[in-house]
């Protein structure tokens, strides 16, 4: 049974058809074109799909569309304006914080939620914020690395 659900996305007031227990996930990727988030395990277990629902990171693979409805997402395509780079962005750029890439927007939308609750974290506090971001490319140090340049870069600029 389909019906219509509004939420923000990005910035921007939606309006979906789907079937109530439909993904956040494919809403995301096949209703609204934002590829950004993947599916990865399809339980909420690897990160691949982290979006930031109202200011917490979610699995998007197991959020039932009826859980988002009224609510602010935001995915990777959605952290900055425009052309611009979110600074963990620019940071993962510089540091060169990605190899296959797949796992890399749920870690970029999980950092930056750490950021806006914590903007000076220590390396345990990043290591604790990405744990639940699975990398099977081990890239783990270089993420680390990156979110903390980002964190500095916003102290000291």
């Amino acid at each position: 049974m389909r019906r219509a659900f509004e939420l923000t996305v990005n910035g921007r007031k939606v309006r979906v058809e789907t079937d109530p227990d439909t993904s956040l996930l494919h809403v995301l990727r096949n209703e609204l074109d934002l590829k950004g988030a993947r599916f990865g395990c399809g339980v909420g277990l690897c990160g691949a799909c982290f979006v930031q629902m109202d200011g917490h990171v979610v699995a998007s693979c197991d959020t039932p569309i009826w859980s988002a409805e009224g609510r602010t997402v935001v995915t990777v395509e959605g952290l900055a304006p425009g052309d611009e780079l979110h600074r963990v962005q620019q940071a993962f750029l510089d540091e060169q914080a990605a190899q296959c890439g797949y796992c890399i927007s749920g870690i970029l939308v999980s950092a930056s939620a750490l950021l806006d609750r914590n903007p000076a974290p220590d390396e345990q506090a990043v290591i604790e914020a990405l744990d639940r971001n699975l990398c099977r490319c081990g890239v783990q140090r270089r993420v680390v690395r990156a979110v903390l340049k980002a964190a500095s870069s916003e102290v000291t600029g």
